[in-house]
């Protein structure tokens, strides 16, 4: 690689140390919040979410231009990729009524406001991707203190 394109890629990186995801320090199997900046594109007031309403009300309303607002997302860390390269990412995932919500984010993305470690979980892996799958049935849970319990578990199984 010549020297020219060593310098601009150290340029251009270590500008980017000062990143929210790099200060954060967070880990496989964290739950996070991520502060991600979002902007609206449509600033007529029928196209625009609430909170992108009340952010057009704070700031004068009207068509002044793009809105911007932070949008939270709280989850575990299932994947860190590539860890701090530039084209490093980490993946989160919650769930949102039942449904489970994945999100990718790029470690030096500029988008990325702040990013909370809301509790720390010691993992044996890298990738949790077996939370994927343990997800889409809930387990049993039978309280077996009563007798009341265990007979209606038992018709149940017979019908």
């Amino acid at each position: 690689m010549s020297t020219k394109l060593q310098e601009f890629i150290k340029a251009e990186y270590d500008s980017l140390k000062e990143n929210a995801a790099l200060k954060a320090g967070f880990k496989v199997g964290d739950t996070i919040k991520v502060h991600q900046l979002i902007k609206e594109i449509t600033t007529t007031k029928k196209n625009v979410s609430k909170t992108a309403k009340k952010a057009l009300e704070k700031s004068g309303g009207g068509d002044k231009g793009p809105v911007e607002r932070i949008q939270v997302f709280e989850g575990v860390v299932i994947a860190r990729k590539h860890g701090n390269e530039p084209g490093g990412s980490f993946t989160v995932r919650k769930l949102s009524g039942g449904i489970a919500v994945e999100k990718i984010y790029p470690i030096y993305s500029p988008t990325l406001k702040k990013i909370e470690i809301v509790s720390r979980t010691k993992v044996r892996k890298a990738k949790l991707y077996h939370l994927r799958e343990s997800n889409h049935r809930s387990p049993k849970r039978i309280n077996m203190d009563s007798r009341t319990n265990m007979e209606s578990v038992s018709k149940k199984k017979d019908n």
